[in-house]
């Protein structure tokens, strides 16, 4: 008995089987190809994407033991594809969620951003779906709208894994198009009108843990029930099992996102966080706040790629740990603006503070200390909206595995951060809620005796030292909005 979890992320797609006791039976990973057409332009092939599915799904069915019972997908969220549903083709590239190509499209409702944030729990942004829709509408021959369907990633793969039966998504990445009314939890009307989309592009918005069909379209799962689907970020939230009100987690991944389940409590953020829906216990919605950074590991990837002052991003702990200190050296990694809880689109990124004695040990390092920091400013606003301070912070995702980046992180929180076993929470996420819904697992209960810790980092640096961190930091955002 085995559950099949589909993560499709930005970078690439993780398909991972996972037994009953939640433990890793085989993974298979596919990188995507990201494509720039322009400054600030991030696209993604919807077809390769779908190919990416395709590859790694059927690479670990040879490696199950056994049936698979069911299929959870999680997913990039955010990201828009239109495609005609009577050829089955993408009429352009997905426009990813990175992409600031609509900052002045966002410019033509700005009259109408209060009526959307109250509605939708989130500010008008290129960031989120509904500009993105507008735009390729604006931008693409089209002889029938009526044939065209829209989807963030997930409808995507529901609709080619079912081979075209199912145009279905979820309320957790419906919640993100600025196009969902996640108080009444429904499409808007109001918001329809706004950006002028039509409702037959829209795809039927269940619960997370639902019937979303059966795989028709690969030979060797065909048959097999589909049974979850969740965002990337609330699938994360779930596998690391923060059930219950003020619970926190944060996800290292290309950003980062931390998320607090606040239950009941629908609150309007006066901190520049994110209202939106999250999952409870029973599976159903709750809400949570959330802190979306655009750029977190993709900083390192950076150094790397384009710098060329590291060969791989696991160099960068060592070389960090070179230096005692940044030597008032910081990198604010506003690529593509700065998100939470500055939400400045247009801002550019900056390293400042250099001196003829900064190597590429400080920049390093600095790099590293930068996502830290703007999860300190998310967790900081977190606290203030809420007035919950949490007792820890449970995270995930690739840069987890960097130790200096974990100490300094509890170093600037000042609080425990706790490292599951597993780190791919979002994956595992997937796979309890297919698992719940199948029959697999009988309550989360029993999921939370499946979670163990690999470590945890006290904070250990003393408040001084810290205070003057954080006001380097906080001088190096000013001069870059200011800039």
């Amino acid at each position: 008995m085995s559950i099949l979890a589909i993560d499709q992320g930005t970078t690439g797609t993780r398909s991972v089987l996972y037994d009953s006791s939640g433990k890793i039976i085989a993974d298979s990973y596919r990188e995507i190809n990201q494509i720039y057409p322009q400054e600030g332009w991030v696209e993604h092939d919807p077809v390769e994407i779908w190919k990416t599915v395709v590859d790694t799904a059927v690479e670990l069915t040879a490696a199950c033991r056994g049936e698979v019972t069911a299929i959870g997908i999680t997913n990039q969220r955010e990201t828009v594809i239109v495609w005609d549903k009577t050829t089955g083709h993408p009429i352009c590239n997905a426009i990813v969620w990175q992409c600031r190509r609509t900052i002045g499209l966002c410019a033509r409702y700005v009259d109408e951003a209060e009526m959307i944030a109250e509605k939708t729990g989130l500010p008008l942004d290129p960031y989120f779906s509904a500009t993105k829709i507008r735009w390729i509408l604006e931008h693409s021959s089209i002889e029938n709208i009526e044939n065209l369907l829209f989807g963030t990633v997930d409808s995507w793969l529901l609709w080619k894994l079912t081979g075209g039966e199912v145009h279905a998504t979820d309320y957790t990445n419906a919640s993100r198009t600025l196009l969902y009314n996640i108080r009444e939890k429904k499409w808007d009307d109001d918001l329809l009108n706004v950006f002028d989309i039509p409702c037959s592009l829209l795809p039927d918005v269940r619960n997370p843990m639902d019937d979303f069909g059966t795989v028709e379209s690969i030979g060797e799962l065909r048959g097999v029930p589909i049974r979850a689907v969740a965002g990337d970020q609330q699938s994360a939230l779930f596998g690391q099992c923060c059930f219950t009100e003020g619970e926190v987690k944060n996800t290292y991944g290309t950003g980062c996102f931390m998320v607090m389940n606040t239950g009941d409590r629908f609150i309007r953020s006066k901190n520049g966080l994110l209202t939106t829906l999250a999952i409870d216990a029973a599976g159903k919605p709750c809400y949570a706040l959330e802190g979306s950074i655009f750029i977190g590991g993709a900083v390192i990837q950076w150094l790397r790629d384009e710098i060329g002052i590291i060969g791989n991003a696991a160099e960068s702990e060592a070389i960090a740990g070179e230096v005692a200190s940044n030597a008032g050296v910081y990198i604010v990694p506003a690529f593509t603006g700065l998100g939470a809880p500055h939400w400045h689109a247009d801002a550019k990124g900056s390293i400042v503070g250099l001196t003829r004695g900064a190597n590429k040990r400080h920049i390093v390092r600095a790099a590293l200390e930068s996502i830290a920091y703007q999860s300190y400013d998310v967790f900081l606003a977190m606290v203030t909206d809420t007035g919950v301070t949490p007792q820890s912070l449970i995270v995930d995702g690739g840069a987890v595995e960097n130790g200096f980046l974990m100490q300094f992180q509890a170093d600037m929180l000042g609080v425990a951060v706790h490292k599951p076993h597993n780190t791919e929470s979002t994956s595992l996420g997937a796979a309890f809620l297919a698992g719940l819904k199948s029959g697999v697992w009988d309550s989360t209960e029993e999921l939370l005796s499946l979670r163990h810790l690999q470590h945890s980092y006290e904070p250990a640096m003393d408040e001084e030292r810290k205070l003057v961190y954080l006001e380097g930091w906080n001088r190096a955002v000013r001069q870059t909005l200011a800039g």
